[in-house]
């Protein structure tokens, strides 16, 4: 029995070891993400990267590490050895509410940076995420020269369109996600995570008025609609995890639309104007 628990202490050590071990690269990084994911896991961060001064800034607040800045001026064999490649790479090069430029766009070559740092370090997974119209650009042309280059540096992928509406977020929020395996770790089957059973409301996680009376927008031109759309329960008690506009400002632009806070809010735009833009 001793010779069991031995056994067992053994296993545990090595298991928690293995966990210990398990590193990651957050290039593009924005504010974390991708990091607040993966730690929660037990990975570690030994390396990130993005160039956005205010993005830097916040990822500094939330993590007391600065990311490094230009990727392109970071040499491959500078950065750490890794597990897992992380990359949100800049999506406005692939997103209809930008040009749709792709590969033209000098942000769209950026991938190939990521390119570069597989080929030398090769991890054994990359996890990739872009905007959701990122699958169809060009016809799909630009999702093939991404498959197909992955394929050739030995990387077996899969992909798919995530809502985090349906992952316990109130808010519309579609994003392209690709995962790919080093072919050597033999994975055949992975599968993507399935919607969870959690339903929440923008109402459940919204400050109290005090905290953002200095936020708040007064306008003459504010109109609720005639008729204003109720959510209703479904026969289990919950609300649809769906945003529902109940007014305008001004003409009702982007960034000029107000929805209720018994759904969820929508995508926001990077660079969306408007009298209440970026808040949703």
């Amino acid at each position: 029995m001793q010779i069991i628990r031995n056994k067992a202490d053994k296993l545990k050590s090595t298991t928690k070891n293995k966990l210990k071990k398990i590193t990651f690269i957050d290039l593009f990084s924005g504010i974390g993400g991708f990091r607040i994911a993966l730690e929660k896991h037990r990975a570690k961060c030994v390396f990130s990267s993005d160039w956005d001064k205010d993005s830097q800034r916040v990822y500094e607040e939330n993590f007391n590490e600065k990311p490094y800045g230009d990727i392109t001026k970071v040499r491959e064999k500078d950065i750490p050895n890794h597990n897992i490649l992380c990359a949100g790479f800049p999506c406005q090069a692939f997103s209809v509410s930008g040009k749709q430029k792709g590969f033209r766009d000098t942000r769209g070559t950026l991938f190939f940076e990521i390119v570069r740092i597989l080929k030398y370090h090769k991890p054994e997974v990359v996890f990739l995420e872009n905007v959701k119209h990122f699958a169809k650009h060009d016809s799909g042309k630009t999702l093939e020269v991404i498959l197909s280059t992955l394929e050739e540096l030995g990387y077996k992928c899969s992909y798919t369109i995530l809502n985090s509406s349906f992952y316990g977020v109130p808010q519309s929020r579609e994003r392209f996600y690709l995962v790919g395996f080093r072919n050597d770790l033999g994975v055949k089957n992975f599968q993507f995570p399935k919607p969870c059973n959690k339903r929440v409301q923008l109402l459940d996680i919204l400050e109290k008025n005090g905290h953002t009376a200095n936020y708040a927008i007064d306008r003459k031109d504010i109109k609720f609609f005639d008729y204003v759309p109720r959510l209703q329960k479904d026969i289990f008690g919950n609300y649809p995890m769906k945003p529902i506009q109940i007014g305008i400002i001004n003409k009702g632009g982007q960034g000029e639309r107000i929805y209720s806070i018994e759904g969820h809010a929508i995508t926001l735009s990077s660079q969306g104007g408007g009298a209440a833009s970026k808040t949703g």
